[in-house]
Order: C-alpha cells, then structure tokens, then sequence
C-alpha cells in the first residue's frame, strides 16, 4: 500500500495535470470548504490524492503544523468531503500550535453550557465559525457563521453585535441554541433592546460632554462598540466573559498588545476593565488613582460600577 502511495505521489510530481482540481476552494472568494466540485468528494482519504510535504507552500503559518500533523487536519478547514469525518479545529488552534489564534487561556468559555466552566471543543467552534476562510483578515460575512434575523432574512452582517444578537434576543433565538428559564430582564437576552435603543456601546451613542468625559485614541464618542470589545469569547478568567487580558478584545487600543491585566473584584468594580477605554480629559475624584493594572482615568476606583451603571439591562439608561 504504501509503494501505491509512493508511486502515485512521484506520477503527481512528475505529470501535474494528474492532480485533482480543486478549484472550488478559494481564499480570494472566501471559500475554504470542499463541495460537490471538488473531485475526491465523498473520500475520507486524503492523502490518496494530495502529497503532504507539497501543500501549503504558500502558507508557511500553517505548513509546518499541517506536516507535523498530517492528514488529520484537512476537514477543520476544509470540511468533512462529503464524509462523516470530524471537523477538528483545535488541532491547530490551540496554545501550543497557534496560541493567540485566537488566545484560549481562562477557565470561562463561550461553551454554551450554562451549568459547568468547559474547554471549547471543535463543534463550539464551528457554531460560530462554520466556513470561515482563516486568510488573518477578520471579514464579518466570511468569518462569523450566518445566522437569520428576527425576520427570517440571512442578509450581510452590518455590525458585529449583530451577529451576537441573533442569539441574545427575546423572541427569535437560534434552534438549538435556546436560553430558556431566562429573566426578562437577564442582559444574556435583553441586551438585544438594550444594544439599540438604551446601552451607551450600542446604538445609543455618549456625547463626551459630561463630568467624567474622556476616552482614550482612536475610541470615541458615537462609535458603536463590538461586543467582543470587552467580553473574551474563547477563554478569560473574568465572569461574564469579560476580558482578563487585552490582548483578547479592545482590538482598536494602540497598546492592546502589551497584555494588559483586567480583573474583575468584588460585586462589581470593572474599574480596571473600564480604564483600557475611559480616561477623563479633566481629572476628578479617583481620575489620578491607578486601578492596579498600570492605567488611570475613571472616577471610581475600587468601587461597584453597576450602582450607576448597568449593561445589558432594559430597565435604565446604563452604560
């Protein structure tokens, strides 16, 4: 068997026109996963048609995983072929292969388990991500899995809450992604009122000309904020999913980069979350005091936030 194999890798070689046509898979139009065109559809085996040391010579990130790898690491990208094999995700995006690809560390995860703290596995990846191109450019109608509205339409993401938002609503959550026994009220489904028509990160936009106005470059404010700008969706060990390290979300900060450390004490002081973003252009109260992660500029340092300010809720004007 292996002198078959052998064999038919030096006919590839030497005669390429024998390779099999994969021109259905296309990083220029988005599109990673096999189809019907692809003409080893319905086989399992890879590696009867493609040699492993001549794929991806043009994407060295991932090359030498894939040669390490082998074979096992086709569908995650590519699909199942037709076949009933396993998609695998996380045998390439891990902390060891590719760490911050995105960054896993933390005990909470987007696992959609509401009972017990769980590592992500490749299925809560591909709920999410179910076709994306994996190119390092983050395009919401490529990246992100489409989902329908509440008027049933699958039409272009404008924003990235909104594809959050096709599952934290009220009345049109996703089949098989139900979250039932919920409060009214509960931010985890309320926030779809609240991102449009109350919260200060959503649609409803600050004027900066308050007391404790400020906000560090290039935020500002009238810019809606992206969920994931504060919550870490593959792992933090914050609750609520809130970041712990800044190199998991605020992806506009010029220094996100240095991993700074956010954590969340008490009931409710997010001082040190608050602070990556909001900095008071006239000092007052606290506006001097750091919050303990090298960063200053809110009015209330040690305190709980939530007292004033609520998010999520449609109850009061909050963030």
């Amino acid at each position: 068997m292996k002198r078959g194999i052998l064999l038919f890798s030096l006919l590839l070689l030497c005669f390429p026109a024998l390779a099999v046509k994969t021109v259905d898979v296309s990083l220029k139009r988005g599109q990673l996963l096999l189809t019907k065109r692809h003409e080893g559809w319905g086989k399992s085996r890879c590696q009867a048609c493609h040699v492993l040391n001549m794929i991806h010579q043009d994407a060295p990130r991932i090359r030498g995983i894939v040669r390490k790898k082998g074979f096992k690491t086709c569908g995650g990208c590519h699909g199942d072929n037709g076949t009933d094999t396993r998609r695998r995700c996380l045998i390439c995006h891990n902390d060891r292969d590719l760490p911050a690809a995105p960054w896993q560390t933390g005990i909470h995860t987007h696992d959609f388990d509401r009972l017990e703290d769980r590592p992500l596995t490749d299925g809560d990846c591909l709920a999410c991500h179910h076709a994306s191109d994996m190119d390092g450019e983050w395009e919401l109608d490529v990246d992100l899995t489409r989902f329908p509205d509440a008027a049933g339409f699958s039409g272009p993401y404008r924003h990235e809450s909104e594809f959050c938002l096709t599952c934290h609503n009220r009345t049109h959550q996703q089949p098989g992604f139900e979250m039932r026994g919920r409060d009214y009220r509960d931010p985890l489904i309320a926030i779809e009122d609240a991102w449009r028509h109350i919260d200060m990160h959503g649609r409803r936009a600050g004027s900066g000309r308050r007391t404790y106005a400020g906000l560090r470059e290039p935020y500002r404010y009238g810019s809606v904020l992206r969920c994931t700008d504060c919550h870490a969706m593959h792992g933090t060990d914050n609750p609520k999913l809130i970041l712990d390290d800044s190199r998991k979300s605020v992806f506009l900060l010029p220094f996100r980069d240095q991993g700074i450390g956010v954590e969340i004490f008490g009931i409710g002081d997010y001082s040190q979350l608050c602070v990556l973003c909001h900095q008071m252009t006239v000092p007052v109260e606290d506006g001097l005091i750091d919050t303990g992660n090298g960063l200053y500029g809110v009015h209330e340092v040690g305190a709980d936030c939530t007292l004033c300010h609520t998010h999520g809720r449609a109850a009061q004007v909050g963030l």
